[in-house]
């Protein structure tokens, strides 16, 4: 069981394509209430106007990277609890590390499929039921 099939989620990537393929991925696994922007600035902005129930968080991009949104995230009393997923090319042991250090809930590598995608978004799930 996992996130309920009208959680509102936001992917936040620069690259628009991106952006384009986790919607569809989503889409797939039944969530069709997906919200985006496209650098950590935009989504920072977004996530202080409306409730998401999930952040899809891109590492690298212009304006505001990925893990400097995420640390503006875990520091706002009203924004910490919102569970983040790092999407990212960043393989890197020391990034994995550094991206659940900073209060990730999971971590997706790209390319990535429907079915991982889904995996690692039933365990952040999982882990909020506590």
């Amino acid at each position: 069981m996992g996130f309920p099939s009208d959680a509102k989620i936001l992917t936040v990537d620069d690259m628009a394509t991106m952006r384009k393929i986790i919607k569809s991925l989503l889409t797939q696994l039944g969530y069709t209430n997906v919200d985006e922007a496209e650098n950590g600035k935009e989504a920072l902005a977004k996530l202080k106007q409306q409730k998401y129930d999930l952040v899809l968080l891109d590492w690298n991009m212009p304006e505001m990277d990925g893990i400097t949104l995420l640390q503006e995230i875990k520091k706002d009393p009203d924004l910490k609890n919102i569970p983040v997923i790092m999407v990212t090319a960043e393989a890197k042991k020391e990034n994995v590390l550094q991206a659940i250090q900073t209060g990730a809930n999971n971590y997706i590598v790209k390319p990535f499929t429907a079915e991982t995608l889904k995996e690692k978004m039933d365990k952040v799930w999982a882990q909020l039921q506590g």
